[in-house]
């Protein structure tokens, strides 16, 4: 089980921190990707911060699994509202599919720390 919670970790991790910088960086993508979701670019940054914490949360779990589940936890559920907010907008689902994978991933990697 270790071996599995250090792979969903290092994905987590690596996905989280590429992200979260990206969008911090504004991003021509993740800018774009806001204006079609009909949210200000202020929450863009929010955003990336967010996903910065728990990339942050994810390094420390490595030490401390319990903060591996409170970070699984949380990037679960800023993944899950990425979800519903491409729905809101009703992008097509192929647009939410990689939000959707990470949420799962998330979820499985709580799971494991249970």
């Amino acid at each position: 089980m270790i071996i599995i919670s250090v792979i969903l970790q290092s994905f987590l991790l690596v996905s989280m921190a590429f992200g979260g910088g990206s969008k911090l960086a504004g991003a021509k993508n993740f800018v774009e990707m806001f204006e079609s979701l009909k949210l200000p670019q202020w929450f863009r940054v929010i955003t990336g911060l967010v996903q910065l914490a728990g990339a942050v949360g994810l390094v420390i779990g490595y030490w401390y699994p319990t903060a591996a589940a409170w970070a699984g936890i949380w990037i679960g559920i800023t993944m899950l509202v990425a979800c519903l907010s491409h729905f809101r907008v009703k992008h097509p689902v192929a647009q939410a599919v990689p939000a959707f994978v990470i949420t799962l991933i998330a979820s499985t990697l709580v799971v494991v720390h249970a």
